[in-house]
């Protein structure tokens, strides 16, 4: 059995949601790397939630992703975001295949091991019902669903899943720095102050750097 490659793309966020990665349905972990900063909308999200005046002043792209959950702001620099592509017929994922939260969850948990690989201890990997809050349909970081990592009760591991038939598209977000201010200003009232929302567990930029080759790690063991 192969083990889970590490890829780069390097482009904006709006080409690389626009990349169909399940068209090559290969075991592999796909690091973004981002050249320009962009307000990302959970698909479905409404265009207009975002301030695209604020977006084209500040030059912020807006694009949508494929993926659901709330708006995410993608800064070059600020975080680890990796995508995870998995074969349906992969027997390391046939056992929840065919359950989403279940798969959710399964990812999860590579990446909370890969994390303490790295020297990050403690992180939760929520199992249960989505926890919403007041704000959470609206902004991404603000509720915590199956599968992503907490730590002290702070959402550290953000996770959205795409599925075709050939396989799953897991798109994972970790953050080295968090700036909810400049988020909010490119979104349309109605909209949470930044005390607000909960809180958001960073990492270190040298363990956000690593990440992706711990996590496909975990995943090939």
């Amino acid at each position: 059995m192969a083990p889970f490659a590490v890829e780069r793309f390097t482009g904006t966020p709006g080409a690389f949601h626009a990349t169909e990665l399940l068209d090559d349905p290969v075991a592999r972990v796909v690091v973004a790397d981002a050249t320009a900063d962009a307000l990302v909308l959970g698909s479905s999200q409404p265009l207009d939630v975002a301030d695209e005046a604020a977006c084209a002043v500040a030059g912020v792209e807006l694009t949508k992703r494929r993926s659901g959950g709330g708006a995410v702001l993608v800064e070059v620099g600020a975080m680890c975001w990796f995508d995870v592509v998995v074969p349906v017929d992969d027997p390391r994922f046939a056992g929840v295949a065919g359950d989403v939260t279940g798969s959710m969850v399964w990812l999860g948990r590579h990446i909370a091991a890969a994390l303490a690989d790295l020297g990050v201890a403690g992180v939760a990997v929520h199992d249960e019902a989505m926890v919403c809050t007041p704000w959470s349909r609206l902004v991404c970081f603000a509720g915590v669903g199956g599968g992503e990592g907490l730590v002290d009760g702070a959402k550290l591991v953000g996770i959205s899943q795409r599925r075709r038939r050939q396989g799953a598209r897991f798109q994972c977000m970790v953050h080295t720095a968090w700036h909810p201010d400049r988020m909010l200003g490119l979104l349309r009232p109605p909209k949470p102050a930044a005390t607000d929302l909960p809180a958001v567990a960073t990492v270190p930029i040298d363990v956000a750097t690593a990440l992706p080759a711990a996590v496909a790690a975990r995943l090939s063991a």
